[in-house]
């Protein structure tokens, strides 16, 4: 057994989620997690609400409303549609906690004292027209390395070089196209070039092992050749303070929102500890040199998982140049993995909620069950390489993959086991056939874990799916609805496809949850195959205001692997546990669009 550590990239709260935050991301975390589980692993699977930095103004601005104010709303929003998706976090939170912050201050307070903080003068970009402070990222331009001409002031996507927004050639805001003012300001810089032998070593290691895609470590390994100091603090009034004399008085100079964003989930961690009564137990995950951890995130966040966390992790260990030891918060587990998934496009169009090309979560939800998506994401997600979701694809994923061939083998085995004993049968003498197609799904468990905990998801699911249509054809091949004067054979085959049907829900269960607990039901089960997470209202830990979290008993399910089915289980005729789509869903969701 490992300690499993997984986290989902924190999904900021300027706004609602739609379906390309969470395809890449959120899905394919889960299913790992629950595999893992599964498998005998002591998982924690955590993230939360960013609800840091000037975007945040700028949405509550738009909205009339406070940053508290947005952030509470949107906050309790995300939660409830990651909810809804059945992710189980162990804890998804917020970072707007007293117990975020102070876990953020020890980091920069250990990093600071280790000697990787350093003072500088430079220009920081205002707003004419607002006299407000100018994010990184909300500045475009064209770069001054390669030439591209939608840069962003933070880095360039093209050339993956790290930038400062005065770098850029022909700086505009991406808020209202103005050109920014840039006036000096003093600000303390993480000491990157300090730290790049040791994170070039990490990555050498990690690149050793083969398990990192391809795409994830040459890109992190080409962001460190152009390496340099880089900005962790920010001339802004929404933020947490910096814990040092002349600072956290400051009411207008904050920690940069990316320095305490990736912080989240060791505080995630510590929260989820402390809530459990043990407070301590966090450690177990980030001080044993032996546990693992997985964070999977979106292309666009691999400079802050695999160079700025790292980075910071290191700086607080003591293990850059300038040396130094570990703080309170022990020697820090880096990362041993980033999972990172390419982009989803809709209708061959980026995702853009201003000119509603966009699907929410909520309203997916509301109209589509949520096994049907995940199935999508499972199948046609973007794993390696970008995606496009398309309603004809989705309409003919679930009706000719889902409903057709998994949900029709549920339903004819129910049905048959229904109409002619009303309860498991017992198992007869088995022939070449029937134990052929029971050690075939059997083998489904070790072939299909593999692949999940190697992170190829859609070669695992495509793997189910193929044994799904493999037990499909025993069925046919069979015909149990033709023996009719022999009940040993036809209790016998419908015994086997009862154990086939079993395994291959709890093979599918990591990633169709909400369908494996009615299968189970349909076979005279209590529906306790894949546990579901719950929104829970608690109080700040720390004297704060309340807040929802994501949070979830997830012991005593099954196991990975066969679990006998019991002769004599009670079955009745099922209804169909997948819902088929008619074709003219298509054109409904086009015309919400205004396709």
């Amino acid at each position: 057994m490992s300690h499993v550590l997984s986290c989902t990239a924190w999904p900021y709260a300027n706004g609602p989620r739609h379906i390309g935050h969470v395809a890449g991301v959120y899905v394919p975390a889960d299913v790992f997690s629950r595999y893992m589980r599964m498998a005998g692993h002591d998982v924690v699977l955590v993230s939360g609400s960013d609800e840091h930095g000037t975007p945040i103004l700028i949405a509550a601005d738009e909205a009339g409303l406070t940053p508290q104010e947005m952030v509470d709303r949107n906050h309790r929003v995300i939660a409830e549609d990651l909810a809804g998706l059945g992710v189980t976090y162990d804890l998804y939170t917020r970072t707007t906690t007293r117990n975020h912050h102070a876990v953020v201050q020890e980091m920069f307070t250990g990093v600071h004292e280790n000697g990787y903080f350093v003072e500088q003068t430079t220009y920081g970009a205002i707003s004419p027209s607002t006299g407000r402070t100018l994010p990184d990222r909300y500045i475009e331009g064209t770069c001054p390395i390669c030439g591209y001409d939608s840069a962003r002031g933070d880095q360039c996507d093209n050339c993956g070089n790290q930038l400062d927004p005065q770098d850029l050639i022909d700086p505009r805001s991406k808020i209202n196209g103005e050109t920014p003012e840039f006036i000096e300001t003093s600000h303390f810089f993480l000491d990157l070039p300090a730290l790049a032998e040791a994170l070039g070593e990490w990555l050498d290691e990690r690149e050793a092992t083969g398990l990192w895609r391809p795409n994830v470590i040459g890109f992190s390994k080409n962001i460190l050749k152009e390496i340099r100091p880089r900005a962790m603090t920010r001339d802004i009034d929404w933020g947490i303070a910096v814990p040092l004399d002349g600072w956290r008085e400051n009411p207008t100079k904050k920690l940069y929102v990316w320095f305490d964003a990736v912080i989240g989930y060791l505080s995630a961690t510590v929260e989820w500890a402390r809530r459990s009564g043990d407070p301590e137990a966090w450690r177990k995950w980030w001080n044993d040199p032996d546990a693992v951890s997985y964070y999977f995130m979106g292309k666009d966040n691999i400079t802050f998982h695999s160079q700025i966390w790292p980075a910071e992790m290191l700086a607080y260990n003591g293990k850059g140049t300038r040396g130094g030891k570990p703080g309170d918060l022990g020697e820090l587990n880096l990362p041993t993995e980033v999972v990172s998934s390419e982009f989803l496009t809709m209708e061959g169009r980026k995702f853009s909620s201003s000119r509603k090309i966009v699907i929410y979560v909520r309203d997916l939800l509301e109209r589509y069950q949520p096994d049907a998506f995940r199935y999508f994401v499972a199948v046609a997600g973007p794993e390696s390489q970008d995606s496009d979701f398309t309603w004809a694809e989705f309409v003919r994923r679930t009706n000719d993959e889902l409903v057709a061939g998994w949900g029709n083998l549920v339903n004819r085995t129910v049905n048959l086991i229904a109409k002619n004993f009303g309860e498991i049968p017992a198992l007869g003498e088995l022939s070449d056939d029937d134990q052929a197609v029971l050690d075939l799904v059997e083998g489904a468990f070790a072939t299909v874990g593999d692949l999940i905990g190697r992170h190829q998801q859609k070669r695992a699911i495509g793997e189910a799916m193929r044994v799904v249509g493999e037990v499909n054809k025993y069925v046919s091949d069979t015909e149990p609805w033709k023996i009719k004067d022999d009940p040993e054979r036809l209790g016998t085959v419908l015994h086997v496809m009862a154990q086939c049907v079993a395994d291959l829900n709890t093979v599918l269960s990591p990633f169709l949850p909400f369908s494996a607990n009615a299968v189970d039901q349909a076979l005279g089960g209590r529906g306790r195959v894949a546990p579901l997470p719950r929104i829970e209202e608690v109080d700040d830990l720390d004297g704060g205001p309340g807040y929802p979290i994501i949070t979830g008993d997830y012991t005593g399910f099954p196991t990975w692997g066969r679990h006998p089915v019991q002769v004599g289980t009670a079955v009745e005729k099922p209804t169909p546990v997948f819902t088929k789509l008619d074709p003219s869903v298509v054109e409904e969701e086009l015309a919400r669009l205004g396709s």
